[in-house]
């Protein structure tokens, strides 16, 4: 949300403010989020806050790249109608060993990405986020993860395939790079 938006919050403790007291007033603060989050994101936020209350503490933002490449990822292990379970063995390993995550922060990461591609009518809402916060860099960083996936049951499906190559358009990752990033991953997998 911009600097000059504004969020109301109750206060449910004491506080010291100055010289008052403040007790159970409602109390106004600005929250800067930064980074361009533009207002129609903010609202959405708000908007998946309000309409998931009580279903749990949410940890990632949904402006968060993390959570749109979980998701994705997500999205690509159950295309072809089958999780294995080396697909979620290496889910898990990709996004902890990517973003540097322990196990419970990974755990709650696949969680909350598993909801919002239930949800999720299309991939735009997953890269729209990434376009806006990654630079060219992490987004063929972000197509490498997907091929990661694409390949941790040994067999691409062209489902798959498919979601690879809409994905790596919709983020601006060119053809090439994506067909470079995959013959990389298979020359790993080969010499492994």
């Amino acid at each position: 949300m911009p600097a000059w938006c504004t969020q109301i919050t109750r206060v449910h403790h004491s506080a010291r403010r100055g010289d008052r007291a403040v007790s159970g007033e409602t109390a106004i603060r600005d929250h800067s989020i930064g980074k361009g989050l533009n207002v129609l994101q903010a609202l959405n936020d708000w908007l998946t806050k309000i309409s998931h209350a009580g279903e749990g503490e949410e940890h990632f933002s949904v402006a968060d790249p993390r959570l749109s490449v979980a998701a994705i990822l997500v999205h690509i292990v159950a295309v072809d109608g089958v999780v294995t379970e080396d697909e979620k063995r290496r889910l898990r390993e990709v996004l902890s060993q990517h973003y540097a995550l322990s196990p419970k922060e990974t755990e709650e990461l696949v969680e909350e990405a598993t909801q919002r591609d239930d949800e999720a009518v299309d991939l735009y809402s997953f890269t729209s986020v990434l376009k806006r916060e990654l630079d060219e860099d992490g987004r063929r960083e972000v197509v490498e993860l997907m091929w990661e996936m694409v390949y941790a049951d040994g067999e691409v499906s062209e489902f798959e395939d498919n979601i690879v190559w809409r994905v790596a358009e919709l983020i601006g990752v060119t053809s090439r790079d994506r067909v470079t990033i995959r013959k990389n991953i298979e020359a790993k997998r080969d010499a492994r």
